[in-house]
């Protein structure tokens, strides 16, 4: 096999280089720089075929036509190179240097055609000349010096201009791509030509790196490690050749001399110290170079210990935050607060508010959508997110404008997510490093440590300043409280001294025209006619009078200067003519009473009041039972017990009226109540559901606790279509017999109609 043809296979293969290029660009084709990694396909593309044609040209024996071509290769290769950087920068530019790359190749043809009619020999000084078919290689390699000083610029500026340090590190990779476009071509302009172009082949390659990778390694941090190992190489090496010549100067005349064992011995001294000797070396260029210096272990447990006890929410942010900043050398930071609030769709929106002290600036609060990528990726990731990828990776393109934009005022570089129980409760956001250096991973990952420990200080912190929220809610709702209890107070005075002046200002008319109404209609010589109206009239009067009476009442309760008029009082008897008095109207409305009273004790009471008593509550059980309906009235004794060390009597009189609603039990005993819609009442005292003044059942009341009793009613509910009725019970105490005192009992009364 001669040499032409395994230079032919080896230039062969370097071509077939170009495809797993191709191939890792096409796979990274959606991760945020499509149209760059289309034209580094193109760059890739373009560089195989070139040394495709290279291998068959220098097969055919024709290597020298191809030196020239490949000249105006290296021109549209730079080209290709200047628009995929200006497609990686995301500037819409490519219209002007795909322009300039055209006129540059228009240029060339017309010079190739000599379409201006150059001379042979441009210029000539002596033996030195310029011919005319030297033209089009200088004028292409002048396009490439412009294309090239352009990518050189274009960078710098780039670098200037960005303040994500993640991606000025990953623009600096540029710089080798550069220099290999720049050393390949070079030696090509210069006529040493390496066959396959091997040098290109490395720019392609870190070309796609640099476009398909979002995370790059850092530079910085390699070039320390690189001058680190090259520092240590040199002192072992130096330490090596000096103890060599040392010790062969000291002991090379001894016949037991042996450099193999001499330099044996050297070698595993230089192999003791090189690990210690690397990382001193290491730690000292960090020092140097102003690396981070900080233990995150420490930092941690300082962390953890500082925080612990904190309550105080403005507190443990300005703690929590402080010992970050100054353990990480950090520019800024901010601990953010995040409340989760059900929306009426369904739908989560998240509220990050910034905890802070009274003297910090205020910030606006964000709201973030549940189905969000942002909220999306803290939830489901649970670990920080950089600025870095907010702003490049395509995941988070579609990110709502409006929370792209509150998270670029920040001027952050990393937010790391506090969860608490799987609950998303809070956020840490910080700027750049002091030093200018990136967030490395093991700094995430103290960060994320961090984040951790937060979370439980920041869960009680929550707890009590939610405890302190319903403290003051709970305050300000006693003091409105207090205050509705006062305006009611006012209100229920008012109501009782408008009570009592209309029960002593009315009754005096109302006496008059009650006395000369009467008179009216004993007169025999009055008109009939007359007489009716006159009659009418005294019932109307009649009424006014019991309503007056029953305020009079009612303004003496709310005085306590209802003095019951204690004497014994017959039960039975009291409640038979009670019974007598209301048989008519139970005809009317076609309704059966029925008492049933056995023997019973007497009470000593106010027989005027209890008759009042139990007069409301036989007109309010007529009122609210339907026709045909049934009314009974029963009584029984209660033996001693705990509330009633004499024994009591209670009356029971139930109905099968529209009942009572449970919710209203109380409620009808105060004063002025009305059920149902007042507008819609009638003032008649029998009509069905007929309206009254509303101080029957709260006059009743104030009766049975004057005398020591007590008032109830029971009920299955409000029903006005089935009726379940209703059961007003009434317990009066005995009173406690003297010595030698017999308890009188009345007889069995009974009263049907």
């Amino acid at each position: 096999m001669n040499t032409s043809l395994i230079q032919f296979i080896l230039i062969l293969l370097l071509a077939a280089l170009y495809l797993p290029v191709v191939f890792f660009a096409v796979q990274r084709r959606e991760d945020g720089h499509g149209v760059a990694i289309w034209l580094v396909i193109l760059y890739a593309l373009l560089g195989m075929v070139a040394t495709i044609v290279e291998a068959i040209e220098r097969n055919s024996g024709g290597g020298l036509q191809f030196q020239g071509a490949y000249t105006y290769i290296s021109l549209t290769l730079v080209a290709v190179l200047m628009l995929t950087l200006q497609a990686f920068l995301k500037r819409d530019q490519w219209k002007i240097w795909t322009g300039l790359w055209l006129f540059w190749i228009f240029m060339l043809a017309l010079i190739s055609a000599n379409v201006f009619h150059l001379p042979d020999i441009l210029w000539k000084s002596g033996s030195l000349a310029l011919y005319r078919e030297r033209v089009a290689p200088a004028w292409a390699v002048l396009g490439w010096l412009f294309f090239l000083v352009s990518l050189i610029v274009a960078v710098l500026q780039a670098n200037k201009e960005t303040q994500q340090l993640l991606f000025r590190n990953r623009l600096n990779y540029w710089w080798f791509a550069i220099a290999l476009v720049f050393v390949n071509d070079v030696l090509l302009f210069s006529n040493l030509i390496i066959p396959g172009q091997p040098i290109r082949l490395g720019a392609v390659v870190m070309a796609a790196y640099i476009v398909g990778t979002h995370y790059l390694p850092d530079l910085r941090e390699i070039m320390r490690r690189a001058l680190a190992y090259f520092i240590v190489a040199f002192i072992i090496t130096a330490f090596y050749i000096l103890g060599f010549l040392f010790l062969g100067y000291i002991f090379g005349e001894d016949a037991r001399y042996s450099p193999l064992a001499v330099g044996a011995l050297i070698t595993l001294i230089a192999a003791l110290f090189f690990a210690p000797l690397l990382d001193w070396t290491s730690r000292a260029l960090k020092a140097w170079t102003a690396s981070d210096q900080y233990d995150p272990s420490r930092t941690i447990h300082q962390y953890s210990e500082s925080i612990s006890n904190i309550l105080e929410m403005d507190k443990l942010a300005n703690v929590a935050v402080g010992i970050i900043l100054e353990a990480m050398q950090i520019e800024r930071g901010f601990l953010f607060l995040v409340d989760s609030e059900r929306q009426a769709d369904g739908g989560k929106i998240y509220k990050l508010r910034l905890a802070r002290s009274p003297e910090e600036r205020q910030m606006v609060a964000a709201e973030l959508d549940e189905s969000g990528i942002i909220v999306s990726h803290f939830i489901r990731e649970q670990r920080p997110l950089l600025q870095y990828d907010l702003d490049l990776l395509p995941a988070f393109q579609s990110a709502l404008p409006a929370e792209k934009e509150w998270f670029n005022q920040l001027q952050t570089e990393v937010y790391i997510p506090v969860f608490a129980k799987k609950q998303w409760i809070g956020l840490l956001a910080f700027g750049k490093k002091l030093s200018g250096n990136r967030f490395s991973e093991e700094d995430l990952m103290t960060l994320g440590a961090h984040a951790s420990q937060t979370a439980v200080a920041l869960e009680n912190a929550r707890l009590v300043e939610n405890l302190m929220r319903l403290n003051n809610e709970l305050r300000q709702a006693r003091r409105a409280l207090e205050k509705n209890n006062r305006d009611l107070e006012r209100i229920d005075q008012a109501k009782s001294d408008f009570i009592s002046i209309a029960s002593h200002e009315l009754r005096t008319p109302l006496t008059v025209i009650k006395g000369y109404s009467e008179m009216l209609m004993e007169e025999p010589s009055l008109d009939v006619n007359f007489k009716f109206m006159m009659r009418k009239i005294h019932e109307g009067t009649i009424r006014l009078y019991e309503v007056m009476d029953s305020m009079f009442d009612i303004a003496q309760l709310d005085a306590r200067s209802l003095q019951p008029h204690i004497q014994p009082v017959e039960l039975g008897l009291l409640l038979k003519e009670i019974c007598f008095e209301h048989a008519d109207i139970a005809k009317d409305r076609k309704q059966s009473l029925t008492m049933e009273m056995p023997a019973l004790p007497h009470v000593k009471a106010d027989q005027n009041l209890l008759r009042k008593l139990f007069h409301h509550l036989l007109r309010n059980a007529i009122k609210f039972t339907d026709n045909n309906g049934k009314i009974t009235i029963i009584g029984r004794s209660i033996p001693p017990i705990v509330d009633l060390p004499n024994g009591g009597i209670e009356i029971i009189v139930s109905d099968t009226g529209v009942g009572v609603d449970p919710n209203f039990r109380e409620i009808i005993f105060t004063k002025f109540y009305q059920p149902g819609e007042l507008g819609k009442h009638s003032t008649s005292k029998t009509r069905f559901k007929g309206g009254g003044a509303g101080l029957g059942l709260a006059l009743s009341k104030g009766i049975v606790e004057a005398h020591g009793g007590r008032i109830w009613v029971e009920s299955p509910g409000y029903d006005e279509v089935n009726f379940p009725g209703s059961q007003f019970h009434v317990i009066l105490p005995l009173h406690k017999l003297d010595d030698g005192e017999d308890r009188k009992t009345s007889e069995v009364v009974e009263f049907k109609i």
